[in-house]
C-alpha cells in the first residue's frame, strides 16, 4: 500500500476542532507511521505546565486530555495484537505556563489534571526541586498519585512531617509487562543537580550506582530489559554514560532503554547495538515513541516474531489532533475518550478561572528567542535590551546603569497578536526580581558582560570551578546550550536537514514515499507548503519526526545581554555606574566582580525595580506600550 509509511492528514481526516476552544486547528502535513514493535513506549518530558497545549501553534495544539485519549487507544492496540505499551514521564512538569504558575498556590489545578494519565514510570526533574513547596508537592501529590510508578533512584527528601531524610520514592521498580511477559528493571535518575532547596538531597549519580541496592538490582538474572528513565540528557552526559557503563560491566547482553530529559530537544542516542536513549523535546510539543522487538524469551500470543538481536526504533510525534487521530486509527467522532474529555474540560475551566486569556496588550509582530539572530529587530532579546529594560529603569532612576540578565530567563517566543496573562508565564515564568549594586567602578563594570559570555581573559568555566558552581542548564543559559561556556548545541535541537528549497523537499518526499503519494499530497509543483517545524537529525538518521516539516533555522544567543541606561555619550569621564541584574545570576555577578578586583558581597546588594519580578516587568511594559 502506498500509505504504509505515510498518512496525509488533510486527505484522510475530516475537519477537527481542538480540545481547547481557543486552540488553532492543525494544518495538513505528510506523516510517517509509528514503528510499532513488541514493546512500545510513549514518553513525555519537560512539559513545564503546557498541559493545555499550544494555543498559538497549530502543530502542537493537542492538550493533556487528548494525550490521555491517545494513550488509551494505543494501549487497546497493544492489547489487541499482543504487544505492550508503557508510558514514561521524566520530569520538569512545573514552571513555564499560566496553567501552573498563575494559580495560588502554584499547581493548584495541574496535579489533578496530570494524574489522570496512566503512567508506568515517572521521575522528578530539577524544576520540581528549586523551591521547598514544589518538592513538598511532589511528596504530597505526585508520588501518591502514581504510587509504584514513581521512581527516585538518587533523590531524597526531608519528610515534611517528621523532618527525617528519606527517599522521595522507591529506588527502582521491577515488573513484568502484561502481554509479552517482558521482565523489566526500571530506575529513575536526576542529573547531578545542586540548585535544589534545602528540603531535598540529590545524590551524585556516580555515587548512587556504587550503592549495594543498585549493584544488586543490575545483577538480577531474571531481567529482559533495563529501563533507565530520568531527568538526564541521553547524549553527551556523564551521568547517563556512567549508568550505562555500570550496567554493562555486569551484563553485556541485556538490552537497555534510556528515557531522558532536561535539554529540551528531540534526541535519540545509541549507546551500543542493544542500548538506545530517547529524549522527547519540551513544552508538550512532542510525544516520544520508542519500540523494541526481539526481547527475551517470554513472548506469548504475539504475531511479532522475535529477532536474533533486539531492534530499537523511534518516532517524534507532533502533538496535534491530526497526528493523534492517524496514529491511533481514530477520527473526530471516535477519538476522545470519556476520561480525555473530562480532563480537557477541566483544563478549560481552570484557564477560565485563572483568567489566562486576559489581554495586557497586542504584540505588533513575532519576536523570536532563537529563530532570529541576536541582535535583530525580530529578536526577543533585542527587544528586551533596547526597550523593556531601559524603559523600566528610566522610570525609576536617573543614575547611570548597566542592566544585565541571563537569556535563559526568557523561555519562549512572542507571537503577533494578544499578549495575555498566559503569555507572560510562557515567556518568563520565574519569580526572581532584580537586584542592584550601587556605584561600581565603570572600569570593572564594563567588563562584566564580556566575562559572563566567556569572551574575556578569565574563562567562566574557571570561575565555576573555583566557586564550585555545578552545571545547571535550567535557567542560566538557553535550554539547548551546554554549560555556561557552551560548545555547539546538540545537533538534534531543531537540526537542519540539507533541504534548502522546494525541490529538495519534494525529492525527500519522493524518495521516502513514492510518486503516487506525492500526487496525493498535492506536491510536485509546490502547491502544498510544508509546515515549518522539527527536522531532527539523531543517531538513527533523519527520519525520526512523524511529520515532514519545512526546516527552521535556529541561532545561538549569548549567555547574558546588557542594557545601558542613562550613560553619557562620552564615557571617558564616567567613574561609576549602578549594576542592575536578574536576581538569579547574583552569584555569578559577585564572583565576576571579585575576579575584576572589586570586593562586593551580599551586604552591598539591594532590591530594585520596585520589587517587580521579570514577569511583572514584561506585563507592565506591554500594558503601557502595546495597545490593541
Amino acid at each position: 500500500m502506498i500509505f504504509d509509511n505515510l498518512w496525509l492528514s488533510v486527505a484522510l481526516l475530516p475537519a477537527v476542532l481542538a480540545a481547547q476552544p481557543s486552540a488553532p486547528e492543525p494544518v495538513e502535513a505528510p506523516l510517517r507511521k509509528l514503528p510499532w514493535g513488541q514493546l512500545n513506549f510513549l514518553a513525555t518530558t519537560d512539559t513545564h505546565g503546557w498541559h493545555g497545549g499550544h494555543l498559538q501553534e497549530p502543530q502542537y495544539s493537542a492538550d493533556w486530555g487528548d494525550y490521555i485519549s491517545f494513550a488509551h487507544h494505543l494501549r487497546q492496540k497493544a492489547h489487541d495484537d499482543g504487544s505492550d505499551l508503557l508510558l514514561v514521564d521524566t520530569g520538569d512538569r512545573v514552571e513555564g505556563n499560566g496553567l501552573y504558575d498563575a494559580s495560588s498556590p502554584k499547581g493548584h489545578y495541574t496535579f489533578d489534571i496530570f494524574k489522570h494519565q496512566n503512567i508506568d514510570i515517572i521521575t522528578s526533574g530539577n524544576h520540581e526541586l528549586y523551591k521547598k513547596n514544589s518538592s513538598d508537592n511532589e511528596y504530597y501529590h505526585t508520588v501518591p498519585n502514581f504510587k509504584e510508578a514513581y521512581i527516585a533512584s538518587n533523590l531524597d527528601i526531608y519528610n515534611p512531617e517528621t523532618g527525617k531524610l528519606q527517599p522521595l520514592a522507591q529506588r527502582f521498580r521491577k515488573f513484568t509487562t502484561k502481554n509479552q511477559g517482558i521482565r523489566i528493571m526500571a530506575f529513575g535518575f536526576l542529573f547531578n543537580f545542586q540548585g535544589n532547596a534545602n528540603n531535598t538531597v540529590v545524590q551524585r549519580v556516580q555515587d548512587t550506582i556504587k550503592e549495594k541496592w543498585f549493584q544488586d538490582a543490575i545483577r538480577d538474572k531474571d531481567i529482559d530489559l533495563f529501563v533507565v528513565a530520568g531527568h538526564v540528557p541521553v547524549s553527551d552526559s556523564s551521568e547517563s554514560d556512567a549508568i550505562f557503563k555500570a550496567i554493562r560491566d555486569v551484563t553485556w547482553d541485556t538490552p537497555i532503554a534510556f528515557f531522558g530529559g532536561h535539554t529540551h530537544i528531540r534526541d535519540y542516542h545509541k549507546f551500543d547495538k542493544i542500548a538506545y536513549g530517547l529524549e522527547s523535546g519540551r513544552y508538550m510539543e512532542t510525544l516520544g515513541f520508542m519500540s523494541i522487538s526481539g526481547l527475551g524469551h517470554h513472548a506469548n500470543n504475539s504475531d511479532i516474531a522475535p529477532l536474533a538481536t533486539p531492534e530499537f526504533k523511534r518516532r517524534y510525534i507532533d502533538n496535534n489532533l491530526y497526528s493523534l487521530y492517524r496514529h491511533s486509527g481514530k477520527n473526530e467522532t471516535t477519538f476522545s475518550t470519556e476520561a480525555g474529555r473530562k480532563v480537557s474540560a477541566s483544563i478549560s475551566a481552570a484557564r477560565k478561572h485563572l483568567n489566562l486569556d486576559h489581554t495586557y496588550g497586542c504584540a505588533p509582530r513575532d519576536y523570536w528567542l532563537n529563530r532570529a539572530p541576536y541582535p535583530h529587530e525580530s529578536s526577543i532579546l533585542t527587544w528586551l535590551e533596547n526597550e523593556v529594560l531601559p524603559d523600566t529603569a528610566r522610570n525609576l532612576t536617573k543614575s547611570p546603569q548597566l542592566i544585565i540578565t541571563n537569556t535563559g530567563a526568557m523561555r519562549f517566543d512572542i507571537f503577533e497578536g494578544p499578549f495575555t496573562i498566559d503569555t507572560t508565564f510562557l515567556v518568563s515564568p520565574f519569580t526572581s526580581g532584580f537586584h542592584r549594586l550601587k556605584n561600581v567602578p565603570y572600569k570593572a563594570a564594563k567588563q562584566l558582560l564580556q566575562l559572563l559570555n566567556n569572551e574575556g581573559k578569565i574563562l567562566l568555566s574557571e570561575m565555576m570551578v573555583m566557586s564550585a558552581v555545578h552545571r545547571d542548564l535550567g535557567k542560566f543559559a538557553p535550554r539547548h546550550l551546554w554549560e555556561l561556556a557552551p560548545p555547539k548545541p546538540p545537533v538534534s535541537q531543531w537540526a537542519q536537514q540539507q533541504i534548502e528549497n522546494d525541490e529538495d523537499i519534494d525529492e525527500t518526499l519522493r524518495r521516502e514515499f513514492g510518486q503516487e503519494v506525492m500526487k496525493a499530497a498535492g506536491r510536485g509543483k509546490h502547491d502544498t507548503p510544508l509546515v515549518p517545524g522539527y527536522t531532527t537529525v539523531d543517531d538513527a538518521g533523519k527520519d525520526g519526526d512523524d511529520t515532514i516539516h519545512a526546516p527552521i533555522r535556529f541561532y545561538d544567543v549569548p549567555n547574558c545581554i546588557q542594557a545601558e541606561v542613562n550613560l553619557p555619550s562620552d564615557k571617558k569621564d564616567l567613574e561609576t555606574v549602578d549594576i542592575v541584574y536578574n536576581e538569579f545570576i547574583e552569584r555569578w555577578i559577585l564572583l565576576a566582580l571579585r575576579f575584576l578586583g572589586e570586593d562586593y558581597g551580599d551586604k552591598d546588594v539591594e532590591a530594585t525595580f520596585d520589587g517587580m519580578s521579570f514577569t511583572d516587568v514584561l506585563s507592565e511594559w506591554v500594558h503601557k506600550n502595546w495597545a490593541c
